[in-house]
């Protein structure tokens, strides 16, 4: 073989790693809109094998009239690269609710050929969500403050007065002292509640086993509130520890299994279902630092309720929001506060037919020394 051969061999077999180290599912497809390459990721995006794949056209994988073909067209006709956000691409082959930005560029080296990579929104989607809840965690955090300071004291004083009067009305309008009191009391538990959104003290963090932590939500769950409800468990087992705090989480998924209690409400085949897994590819910022970290691990709360409304679901993390008589709407405010301290990701999936809050989590940064045997305490 000579040189000049074994140099392009060599470069080639560099630029097929690259491409398939790129998580993001990349095509080539020829004049004739065949697909002449893809990568692993398009591979797993188009759920065929790269052989199947060169053998048929991109019009075979994409929904009837797509506007990837004519975007592909209008490549080859400008000879420059085109952006397209937010495609719907759905369809029973690719899955529903397939949503993607696409990036089309011409190869000048073999005319006619159009590269096309594909970026699922659901991705980009959770990054701005997760930006949104810690948004509006911030708001509550500065209510709060604000709250605390002027509201409890002169409460506490329309408090006493009240009190003072029970001592010297008739009895009818003693009635009416005590509601003072009893509404004070309400507005004061309310304002305790919001204090808890100014702690901005940095979190206590370590390894932590979230079975353990599920274990014991379920525990107080079927003690108490979900007495009636079944619960069940879907764990990964080799699942290695989140890097959190465990009281923290153990208040997070106690509301996420309260809400799922309370959706289900009385219907006699209510379930929920703890899930655990490991979903590698997702990296975030984590908050007040420029560091970058890795969310791999999966964990769900899923019920069989009526579900969310529709025109909830966009705010459902913002303080105040919530469909309960009584409620204060913020519970899951709170939730999304400690996920995004924790620089996790929290979500909300939901249909007639049941939700499903999806939390995704760095995991200990030191898992692969306790493999290797050097393991340190854990306090899980």
């Amino acid at each position: 073989m000579s040189t000049n051969n074994a140099s392009t061999l060599a470069a080639t077999d560099a630029a097929q790693i690259v491409l398939n180290t790129i998580r993001r599912p990349v095509v080539m497809v020829g004049p004739d809109d065949r697909i002449t390459y893809a990568n692993a990721d398009a591979e797993d995006f188009f759920r065929s094998s790269a052989a199947t794949l060169a053998r048929t056209t991109l019009e075979r994988f994409v929904p009837f009239g797509s506007p990837i073909l004519s975007l592909i067209e209008q490549v080859r006709e400008r000879l420059a690269p085109v952006n397209e956000y937010r495609v719907d691409i759905s369809s029973p082959r690719l899955g529903l609710e397939k949503i993607v930005d696409i990036y089309a560029a011409p190869v000048p080296e073999l005319p006619g050929s159009v590269v096309v990579m594909f970026q699922e929104r659901s991705m980009a989607d959770k990054i701005d969500r997760q930006m949104t809840h810690r948004g509006a965690a911030r708001s509550v955090t500065g209510l709060a403050a604000m709250l605390a300071h002027e509201i409890k004291n002169p409460l506490s004083g329309i408090r006493g007065a009240a009190q003072l009067l029970e001592t010297a009305v008739s009895d009818e309008d003693r009635a009416l002292t005590r509601l003072i009191t009893d509404e004070t009391d309400r507005i004061v538990s309310l304002v305790d509640r919001m204090e808890v959104f100014s702690d901005e003290r940095p979190i206590e963090r370590y390894p932590v086993n979230i079975h353990v932590v599920l274990d014991h939500v379920k525990a107080i769950a079927k003690n108490g509130f979900a007495s009636r409800i079944n619960i069940l468990e879907d764990y990964d087992p080799s699942l290695p520890p989140v890097f959190a705090n465990r009281d923290q989480l153990i208040q997070v998924f106690l509301n996420l299994v309260k809400n799922a209690a309370e959706a289900i409400g009385s219907r006699a085949d209510g379930e929920i279902t703890l899930a655990t897994a490991f979903r590698p590819g997702m990296r975030v910022s984590v908050p007040g630092s420029q560091d970058r970290v890795s969310l791999p691990l999966e964990f769900c709360v899923h019920d069989n309720g009526s579900g969310v409304s529709e025109d909830i679901l966009p705010i459902l993390f913002d303080p105040f929001i919530t469909t309960k008589t009584n409620g204060s709407g913020l519970g899951l405010a709170l939730v999304a506060k400690i996920v995004g301290e924790h620089g996790g990701v929290i979500e909300c999936d939901s249909s007639p037919r049941g939700t499903t809050f999806r939390v995704l989590m760095p995991a200990w940064k030191d898992t692969v020394l306790v493999a290797e045997g050097q393991s340190e305490g854990s306090k899980a």
